[in-house]
């Protein structure tokens, strides 16, 4: 279980938590869990969340269990780093969508005394680093690794496989687009589209 840094007042820094891991992990519910506790302990607490992210809400932060705060959607990293400012607890959503100075807004803040909450997608749908998660994770005091079930096996999934047909980096989507899968199916499946591909090309040349 994870347990908030004990506060020493004599030392005016803060620290950074990152919460990662595939699709429908958890990754936003323990975002919002973290942070309301901070509310209710009446700290002063801001969210951010990439504008690009209107899935459910323009200004909301909602998990795929309906959990929902309020947040503040930002274009780029360093609104965060102006609109911060008097905060005690910050918690950032998606943060695999923010440009590389999220790194930087990040311990920044920490700097200040901020305490800040990360979460975000670790990898991407092939299976690489995804943005400027790694850079995070590396410079966090605490990072957490949530995992989604195996939508095919039942075990633990740490990959975020995309049925749609977009290769795109970026691309938002729910249940209809991406799956959670373990390392063994998700490489099945991938190799699955592979052997797809190829058979799609093979016989377009003998047309």
């Amino acid at each position: 279980m994870f347990l908030e840094n004990t506060v020493n007042h004599t030392e005016q820094f803060g620290w950074i938590e990152v919460i990662c891991g595939s699709m429908f992990s958890g990754k936003t519910e323990e975002l919002i869990r973290r942070l309301k506790r901070a509310q209710f302990a009446k700290q002063k607490v801001e969210i951010f969340k990439p504008s690009i992210d209107t899935r459910y809400h323009d200004e909301k932060v909602i998990s795929h269990d309906s959990n929902e705060i309020r947040s503040t959607p930002v274009p780029a990293a360093a609104n965060i780093r102006i609109l911060a400012q008097g905060c005690q607890v910050v918690g950032i959503d998606e943060a695999q969508f923010f440009d590389d100075e999220i790194v930087s807004v990040c311990n920044d803040l920490a700097n200040s005394g901020i305490r800040v909450i990360v979460a975000g997608l670790d990898m991407d749908f092939k299976g690489n680093p995804f943005g400027p998660m790694p850079a995070l994770m590396a410079t966090a005091e605490y990072v957490t690794k949530v995992h989604a079930i195996c939508t095919r096996t039942g075990n633990l999934a740490n990959y975020s496989f995309r049925k749609a047909n977009n290769n795109n980096i970026v691309m938002l989507g729910e249940t209809e687009e991406y799956e959670p899968l373990s390392r063994g199916a998700y490489f099945a499946a991938m190799k699955g589209l592979q052997d797809n591909e190829e058979s799609f090309f093979s016989a377009k040349k003998e047309i």
